[in-house]
């Protein structure tokens, strides 16, 4: 998706024609409707204002569902802390959108572009840059040249390695359980974010009031999970939830991952940039990852639409592109990786210190700005 997003900002904003590769390893079939389990994303308010600004959030907005407040609080215990659109004058703090449906999107665009040439199932199998141009050869033998490889493609990101780039990798101990969820009571557009022992778990609102859960446990919980009956699944997340949705009535598909903290320290080389997970995958607490990678993207697309066409992929220039992201870049990652820590136990000291941290923010708000900033994107 980041590759494809970083193709129609560079259309949108670039003063000169430009020819654009999008090289995609897995066929999807965009005619297919994946029903009750369809994934979604969340969109922070910051990269729907990105997203319009390309042109491309118009299409998005028909099946995208508003979040329209955010409650964060810390089981079995009196913290919380809401954070309300209507109160900060917005029309929704973020959107949720099912993938499937981007995916529909995006390639209905890149179809109706003539610059846009789309590689698929392909992979790149060898990278090969000179001073004036980089190649890539493909998994058919195909040869492409351009002026610069752009590598979104995910948090193994296999372009990376090929260049050199050195992955550091920091395990939370976590595993991802993810799954579509449905209950008693309509979501009203609300999201939950709710700390636990053993990890966050996180409800975001969907279209026909279903929920897309993320729920992090040790893998021994989440192996045991995976497998429990329907039943015994909508047991386990009401007691570790509670009741704020009514009763949860359905689950669907159940998927997990693992979690790590992945990323590249070098984003850069001559004629070659990392963005999105394939530069920094994080932690799904408090859903920074992708908006991350959108800001990125528009960097990236912004510093390449201000030169001539014939710097592109010039060092200096991709230098220019991580000076401009470093700051907002560690910041993320240190916010996401200390949220894990601290409410990722049950510590005494811990638990007493972010409750008390959570009811100041509520009772408040100056304390909540800074979360609500990183929040909004």
């Amino acid at each position: 998706m980041a590759g494809s997003t970083l193709a129609l900002a560079l259309n949108a904003l670039s003063q000169q024609p430009l020819s654009i590769a999008i090289i995609e390893p897995f066929q999807t079939d965009h005619h297919a409707h994946p029903g009750f389990d369809s994934r979604s994303i969340a969109l922070a308010h910051g990269t729907v204002e990105l997203l319009k600004s390309w042109g491309v959030w118009d299409s998005l907005y028909p099946f995208a569902t508003p979040i329209s407040q955010i409650h964060v609080s810390d089981r079995s215990h009196a913290g919380m802390v809401n954070f309300d659109s209507a109160q900060l004058g917005l029309d929704a703090l973020g959107y949720v959108v099912e993938l499937s449906k981007v995916g529909q999107q995006y390639a209905e665009k890149i179809n109706a572009c003539d610059n846009i040439t789309y590689y698929c199932p392909l992979s790149v199998e060898h990278v090969e840059r000179t001073s004036e141009q980089v190649s890539v050869t493909l998994s058919d033998q195909q040869i492409i040249t351009g002026k610069l490889l752009v590598a979104a493609d995910g948090a193994l990101s296999t372009s990376s390695s090929q260049i050199g780039f050195v992955r550091q990798e920091h395990d939370f101990e976590q595993v991802a359980l993810i799954a579509n969820v449905l209950s008693d009571q309509a979501h009203q557009g609300r999201a939950f974010e709710r700390f636990t022992s053993s990890g966050p778990l996180a409800l975001l609102p969907m279209s026909d009031n279903r929920l897309s859960l993320v729920w992090c446990l040790s893998a021994e919980q989440a192996e045991r999970m995976q497998h429990v009956s329907d039943s015994e699944f909508l047991t386990q997340l009401q007691a570790t939830f509670g009741w704020r949705l009514g009763r949860f009535l359905q689950v669907g598909q159940r998927s997990t991952y693992p979690l790590l903290l992945r990323y590249h320290p070098q984003t850069i080389a001559h004629r070659f940039v990392t963005i999105g997970n394939a530069a920094q995958t994080l932690h799904p607490i408090a859903g920074q990852g992708f908006n991350l990678g959108i800001r990125d993207i528009a960097t990236l697309a912004q510093v390449l639409s201000e030169e001539d066409t014939r710097l592109m992929g010039d060092y200096r220039q991709l230098a220019t592109f991580r000076q401009r992201r470093e700051t907002d870049r560690q910041a993320t990652i240190q916010l996401t990786s200390t949220l894990v820590h601290l409410f990722s136990n049950d510590w005494l000291t811990l638990r007493v210190g972010r409750n008390l941290g959570l009811m100041a923010m509520e009772m408040l708000p100056l304390l909540k700005t800074p979360l609500l900033n990183r929040t909004l994107g």
